[in-house]
């Protein structure tokens, strides 16, 4: 800069060729960063973490131009594009704020549930050293700014601080009010118009604190209700490939035997967002949760409120009254055990069904079986709020 600056005020020859001489050897100095640069990078490439950072990369070129970061102009509930800040942070607001505030039509449940009262031990050490484990590093934070990391290089300090915290937490039923705030950032599902709002996916950033707080819950849950079989979505040692093997090997005993086999694959239309809160409880209950844990989450889910988080800056901050929360730790097991609760009267009349988290497939011999089967699980899943769509549509012999 200083060699650009005295040729700008003195064009003499001598400070002409002292600026390109200084050029060159910038040059040279960037060429050598960028050839040590790939070098390190193509090392680790054929790494096995080389292999996450490639298909990191090709998402992200895939990506770019579509993502809400970039789209500054975004359209209306009626087509009309918006290109001001303002209007387009107001339509955000005004999507997720009805996406996230609107239940489906249901069924009142008339019948009630036992509650289960009974005493919980407070909270160990060793069970948040596991549920810090369990939390992944390099994660965006949530609005108090504090990121997992923190905690992780305090060590034992940040354990017997969180243990403490987490037993007032317990014993109370009230988590500190900054828990109850989250950033909203709109991800775009990689299909339709990216200008259309509905074509995004909300995930919320939520303090990591309470992350780990619900890392510890979960576990506790998790050891209290189980859920049945068929469910592989978020489930230790189960995966979606085992329930493709599954599926495939039940084809292959139908084919063999020259036997028709019918498949219909059912997906829940914005499944999270959905979720009635009051069927969340009864589910819980139903499944012999602790009335005390039952509480914990209940408070999880009081007045929290979020802002969204687009390319033109935040909207203003909305409440949140319906669905479990996306980007949550706690709502994949909560929504299990929502799903296991919904179908256990339909699961025994169509045995050959599998889920994962919020999709289903349905087997049977026929078409008409087949047929019954899945208006007895739309009926069991609308009935309580839980809308259905039909993706795809198998028949094999």
């Amino acid at each position: 800069m200083l060699a650009k600056k005295k040729w700008d005020m003195d064009r003499t020859e001598e400070n002409r060729q002292e600026y390109k001489e200084l050029q060159r050897r910038v040059k040279r100095e960037v060429s050598k960063a960028k050839q040590k640069a790939y070098e390190e990078l193509y090392t680790r490439l054929d790494t096995r973490e080389g292999e996450k950072d490639l298909y990191r990369l090709a998402r992200q070129r895939d990506r770019d131009g579509k993502d809400v970061q970039q789209v500054r102009v975004i359209k209306d509930r009626d087509g009309r594009v918006l290109t001001s800040e303002e209007s387009v942070q107001r339509r955000w607001k005004e999507y997720f704020e009805e996406l996230m505030n609107e239940e489906n039509e249901r069924e009142k449940r008339v019948e009630g549930v036992n509650s289960v009262e009974q005493k919980v031990d407070k909270i160990r050490k060793d069970e948040v050293r596991k549920a810090l484990k369990r939390m992944k590093s390099g994660k965006a934070v949530g609005p108090d700014d504090i990121p997992v990391e923190v905690w992780k290089c305090l060590g034992e300090a940040a354990v017997e601080f969180l243990a403490n915290l987490f037993n007032r937490v317990l014993e109370s039923e009230r988590m500190p009010e900054e828990w109850r705030r989250s950033v909203l950032v709109p991800i775009f599902k990689n299909k339709g118009d990216v200008q259309s709002c509905s074509n995004y996916r909300g995930i919320k950033l939520m303090s990591h604190t309470m992350k780990v707080w619900e890392r510890v819950v979960e576990a506790r849950l998790r050891k209290v209700v189980e859920i049945c079989e068929q469910q592989y979505g978020f489930m230790p040692r189960k995966s979606t490939t085992d329930a493709i093997f599954a599926l495939r090997i039940l084809m292959e005993k139908y084919r063999d035997g020259q036997k028709e086999l019918h498949c219909v694959f059912v997906d829940l239309e914005k499944a999270y967002d959905r979720v009635p809160r009051e069927e969340l409880w009864y589910c819980m209950r139903k499944s012999g949760v602790a009335e005390k844990y039952v509480r914990v989450v209940q408070d999880m889910y009081e007045r929290s409120r979020t802002v969204v988080r687009c390319a033109v800056g935040q909207t203003e901050e909305f409440n949140v009254e319906v669905g479990l929360h996306q980007g949550s730790a706690l709502s994949p097991f909560l929504f299990a055990i929502v799903m296991d609760q919904l179908s256990e009267e339909v699961r025994q009349e169509s045995p050959w069904t599998m889920m994962f988290a919020d999709d289903i497939v349905i087997c049977s011999e026929s078409t008409e079986q087949v047929e019954e089967n899945l208006e007895r699980w739309r009926f069991a899943l609308e009935r309580r709020g839980m809308k259905s769509r039909v993706m795809e549509s198998v028949g094999k012999r």
